[in-house]
C-alpha cells in the first residue's frame, strides 16, 4: 500500500505501533455492512459498524456493533450511564467526527467521545472496522481497538 493510500486511522495505528491488516474494496453507496463482509470474504459477525449517538445530557457516545445487528438504544444508554441516547442525524456526522457515513471509525475522530464495543467482539482474535474512508477496512485485535479508541466492552445489541 502506498503511503498516500493510508487513512488517518492507519496512521494513528502505525504511530501507536498497533498491528493491523488493511483491506479495500470497490465502494458502492448502497452496500450494506453484510454485503461488505461478503466482499471481504469474512463472517459478518466479525465485521463491525461505528454508530454515533447523543445522550439526554447532550454528551456524544460512539458504539461499535456487528454489521448485521442493530444498536439497542436502551442497552446503549445503560452502558453510557444515560437516561436515553438517540442516533445523531447523518448531516451531523462529518462536522462532529471528521468522518462520512459509511467511513466512520472509532479511531481518530476529531474529538474523543466515550465509546463501547459490543462484547461479542471479544470472541474473535481479530475484528474488522472502518479504516476511516469508504472502501477501506482494518482488521485488528478487539483489545487493540479498545485501547487505541478508549473503548469499553458492553452488551449493546
Amino acid at each position: 500500500m502506498k503511503n498516500n493510500d493510508k487513512t488517518n486511522v492507519m496512521r494513528v495505528l502505525d504511530q501507536k505501533k498497533i498491528s493491523y491488516t488493511s483491506h479495500s474494496y470497490e465502494p458502492d453507496a448502497s452496500m450494506s455492512g453484510e454485503e461488505i463482509a461478503a466482499l471481504l470474504g469474512e463472517d459478518a459477525d466479525r465485521v463491525f459498524k461505528t454508530l454515533v449517538t447523543q445522550g439526554k445530557s447532550g454528551q456524544y457516545y460512539v458504539f461499535v456493533v456487528p454489521v448485521k445487528e442493530e444498536l439497542d438504544l436502551k442497552k446503549a444508554a445503560k452502558a453510557a450511564g444515560e437516561k436515553s441516547v438517540s442516533m445523531i442525524k447523518q448531516k451531523e456526522l462529518l462536522p462532529l467526527t471528521g468522518y462520512v457515513h459509511g467511513g466512520c471509525s472509532p479511531v481518530g475522530m476529531k474529538k474523543k467521545f466515550p465509546a463501547f464495543i459490543h462484547e461479542t467482539a471479544r470472541q474473535y482474535e481479530r475484528m474488522f472496522v472502518s479504516a476511516g474512508r469508504v472502501g477501506f477496512q482494518i482488521e485488528l485485535a478487539p483489545e487493540d481497538l479498545a485501547e487505541t479508541a478508549g473503548c469499553g466492552f458492553a452488551d449493546i445489541v
